[in-house]
């Protein structure tokens, strides 16, 4: 979001806390962040959190009383390239409805010549309402996008739909907004993600150092360019979530494998991404393996190989995306995958190149395809990296 200019209207409801969150969210990715706020929603969170954060002066009146100086609505309507009012409470949806300017926001949001996005955030029965459902109608009809409530615990303590949306849920709708393109609306792509956990006992487990990182910007950049995406992954800290997106969370290879078995059929194409496992304990101890003056010897058979199922089972219209990382003959181990596994292209990564492996920010990968072309790419963030992988996969030919 390097250079975009996103303004964020703030008006009077508990949530207005989150906004702080997702002003640093806007920022971390580089945007250019505003912000205006109702005078009812300066006792929810404070101007100077707002300013401070979004490093800009917080509109709030129409004018300064103190410095006589007036605050242009057109001028920020016209700075915008997108405009986020968050939380939208009831009072403020249905002022919009009806075309009222009685605050900054408001004038702002009549002036506003790009996109206007509103997150409701009210309790349940207000949210279910005929009027507040008529309301959200009327201002979709004037082009305004909204991001759903979610079902979650309320500020009345009642618990139910009318819970503004997640910060990071709000920063994908505005990035999905700002960058979507056509390229793949339409398609659904299955993603898998992360490490798997296989298990020793009830406390331990075999695992590896993937962090999903990868797969998770994969996804991402499937999402922008309007694919709908099934993303399978293992233990991860990360997050995502988008109105095209469906997350399948699992823990072994067991678990992976089930759910790709279950949704591949259905997709367009894949890109499997994920560290799997390749050995399992033959059993699992039901209780927590106590440690001894002898040495432990682990049975170890092997797990499901998932790409290569989904390799044997692909129709001819799917695309199939494996990856491979190696510490030693690249090339050649990756061919070899490639062609085992009925591999449309395969992106290769080495952990013996500085800034690439698990873990990290950044990667340097290699793509090689079934007509044998090779393709290396230079050391880049593992979004500009999801971005060279989507491309490949928009422009690959069979």
């Amino acid at each position: 979001m390097r250079n975009k200019r996103i303004l964020l209207g703030i008006t009077g409801g508990i949530a207005a806390y989150k906004i702080a969150f997702l002003i640093r969210l806007l920022k971390k990715e580089g945007a250019e962040v505003k912000c205006l706020m109702t005078p009812a929603s300066c006792d929810f969170i404070s101007p100077l959190v707002v300013s401070t954060l979004s490093e800009n002066p917080v509109g709030i009146e129409f004018w300064n009383k103190s410095t006589g100086e007036w605050a242009n609505h057109v001028d920020y309507g016209l700075w915008a390239d997108i405009f986020v009012i968050a939380p939208v409470t009831a009072n403020t949806l249905a002022k919009m409805a009806a075309g009222a300017c009685d605050n900054l926001v408001l004038a702002t949001y009549l002036s506003m010549k790009g996109k206007t996005l509103v997150a409701p955030a009210m309790d349940l029965d207000m949210y279910a309402h005929p009027a507040t459902k008529r309301n959200l109608e009327l201002i979709q009809r004037d082009g305004v996008s909204i991001i759903p409530a979610e079902h979650g615990h309320l500020a009345s303590g009642l618990e139910g739909e009318g819970r503004m949306a997640e910060p990071e849920t709000i920063f994908s709708w505005i990035e999905n907004h700002l960058y979507a393109t056509e390229e793949l609306r339409g398609k659904k792509i299955l993603v898998t993600a992360g490490p798997t956990y296989e298990s020793l006992d009830p406390v331990r487990f075999i695992g590896n150092h993937s962090s999903g990182k990868m797969g998770f910007a994969i996804t991402k950049e499937l999402l922008r360019r309007g694919a709908e995406v099934v993303l399978v992954t293992g233990p991860t800290k990360l997050t995502l979530s988008h109105p095209n997106l469906t997350v399948i969370a699992v823990k072994s290879s067991d678990q992976m494998f089930e759910n790709v078995e279950k949704h591949w059929g259905s997709m367009d194409g894949g890109v499997f991404s994920a560290a799997v496992a390749d050995y399992k304990p033959k059993a699992v101890a039901n209780q927590k393996i106590k440690k001894s003056d002898t040495e432990l010897t682990l049975e170890l058979v092997k797990t499901h190989d998932i790409l290569a199922w989904a390799g044997d089972c692909k129709s001819p219209h799917q695309i199939l995306v494996g990856f491979a990382l190696e510490t030693n003959n690249l090339i050649e181990n990756g061919t070899s995958k490639l062609q085992r596994k009925h591999l449309d292209f395969i992106v290769l990564n080495s952990l013996e190149d500085a800034g690439a492996g698990f873990g990290v920010d950044t990667n340097r990968i290699s793509i090689l395809d079934i007509h044998n072309n090779l393709t290396s790419f230079e050391l880049k963030q593992k979004s500009e990296v999801a971005s060279d992988i989507v491309d490949y996969y928009v422009k690959f030919k069979k």
